[in-house]
Parts: C-alpha cells; structure tokens; sequence
C-alpha cells in the first residue's frame, strides 16, 4: 500500500515521503480501515507516540495522522461491533501507525459507525476536533447552562466546535482569535469577540470557564478571567497559572464511540457545522501540511 512516513523527527512536516508499505494486519479487537479520508494535526511530530511504541521503543519510520473515515475491509479475531463493508470514522492509536496511509489497522473501539449522508471529509476533521470540545467543555470542564465560557481558537478545529456546543448547551460564548476570523466567529454564534492582536483580555470580566488551546503567554493570561471557582481548562501543556480559588486541568483527548456517534447525529440533524478546508490527495501531503500553508478549516488528505 500507499503510505507517507517519517523518520527524522528534526525534519518536521518537511521529512514526509510516500512510500510503500506492508498492508497492515488486524490484531485482536482491530479492524483494518480501508482509508478514505485522513486528518493530521499541527504538532503531532513533536509527540514522543508519533516516535516510539507503548514500551518507549523506536517504530520509525512511522505513518503519521490519527483521524480517518473509510471502510472496514478486515476484522481481527474477537472484533465486535463493526462488520466488514461498513463505513467507520474515528481515532487511530497514538503509538501505532496512523491514517495517512491507503489503509490502517485501528482498536475497534475507537471507531464509529459513518453514516452514509455524512461525507468522508467531513468524517475524516470530526474525531479530534469534536471530541476534544466536548470532552473540554463538559467531561473537564462541568459547563451548565447559564454559564459563561471563553473559548480561544474560535474558529478553529477545537474552537469552532466548542463555540457550537457551548451555545446550544445554553451557555453565552466568548470567542477569540485574530481579527480576520471575527466574522468566522460570529458566524458560528459567538455571541461577542475579542481580537488578541488589537483587544485587551482581561476587558471580558470574568467568565466560568476558559478553554485554552493556545498556551503560553495567552493560557497564562486566561487564568486571571476566570471567576473564583470557575476552570481553566487547556490542550495546549501543563498550566502554568491557576484561577482564584479555582481549577486549571490539562488533558489529551480520549476515543470514545459513544459521543462520536452523537456528534456525527449532530452534524446530520444540522446542529453541527464541521469546518473542512482544503482537500489533497495522499501525494500532496507534504506540501498541503506545511505549516505556512493554511486554510480555513481542517485540511484533509485523500487517499480515494
């Protein structure tokens, strides 16, 4: 098969080649996903799974990208759940060989079912994005309605799921971002907007809960709006600033077959809006990757 791999970590997105692997095989509770569609997430280079295996041993070169739609064309001995023919998205594992590849071999349980009026693009920039909201927001977070919540990145992968998720929980949205995704934001129903180029943080008061995907300066900065007993909530490291009297927790987005199938109901009842930006195919990762090269909304990779 069709595959992109790296193997100098110092080399970046730059270090992609296509190349040809061995087909994947399915091991116990697997499936082999024939991949349609695949997303890869800024930064996910410099993840010591991208290098190494559970046991902390070197698997280079490794198949990059851990989101995917596309059909399940093998089960391994005890997979339950899924059938072969069906259509599937989700989360390929941290420490194994990922979805830019024709074809991948992913837990069962991190897959779920792809309803057929929701597009392999849109199956392929849900996983992460929408389970990190949700798991930020509600799950972290303890968001109730009638709270008020920051989400920074508002238009982003996370950031524009959230914004969806918060509003329709019946919280009132702030959003950040640069000033040319004001509108973006607005859009998907912030209901105010703070550019950190040209606004002053601290200007929204203090809020409920603050949803950092930023880090830095910004995550540090965030701490000082929450409310005492309020959550700073964050993917961006280990917290430096902690609110008053409040909480500051840092995860890493779990698989859950669950809460994907919800929000891929979301997504057909109309209720979600999943930002897809360019499409390449397989051949084009390297470049379509880079990091100057950006869309609005995911880009997502081919490979059918």
């Amino acid at each position: 098969m069709k595959a992109i791999t790296v193997q100098d970590r110092a080399a970046g997105v730059g270090g992609m080649s296509l190349v040809d692997r061995p087909h994947p095989h399915a091991a116990e509770n697997d499936v082999v996903v024939r991949v349609h569609a695949a997303g890869f997430t800024p930064g996910e280079l410099e993840w010591p799974g991208t290098w190494t295996d559970r046991a902390g041993r070197d698997r280079t070169p490794s198949v990059p990208g851990h989101e995917l739609s596309g059909v399940v064309a093998e089960l391994g001995y005890g997979t339950t759940g899924l059938t072969v023919g069906q259509r599937v998205f989700g989360l390929a594992d941290w420490t194994r060989d990922g979805s830019l590849a024709e074809f991948a071999a992913v837990e069962a349980r991190n897959l779920a079912p792809l309803p057929a009026d929701i597009d392999y693009t849109v199956g392929a920039a849900l996983p992460i994005s929408g389970l990190t909201a949700w798991q930020a927001l509600f799950d972290h977070g303890g968001l109730e309605p009638g709270q008020s919540v920051l989400v920074h990145g508002a238009a982003g992968g996370v950031g524009s799921i959230a914004v969806q998720l918060a509003r329709e929980a019946g919280a009132t949205v702030i959003g950040t971002g640069r000033g040319h995704n004001r509108e973006a934001a607005l859009d998907l129903g912030v209901h105010s907007f703070v550019d950190l180029e040209a606004d002053r943080l601290e200007d929204v008061g203090e809020v409920d809960l603050v949803l950092d995907v930023f880090g830095g300066e910004i995550g540090d900065r965030s701490a000082g709006v929450v409310r005492a007993g309020g959550t700073l909530v964050t993917i961006a490291g280990p917290p430096n600033a902690w609110p008053r009297d409040g909480r500051a927790i840092f995860f890493v987005v779990e698989a859950d077959r669950a809460r994907l199938a919800d929000l891929a109901q979301r997504v057909r009842d109309g209720r979600l809006r999943v930002l897809v930006g360019a499409v390449h195919p397989l051949e084009e990762a390297a470049a379509a990757l880079a990091p100057g090269r950006r869309s609005q909304g995911k880009t997502i990779i081919r490979t059918i």
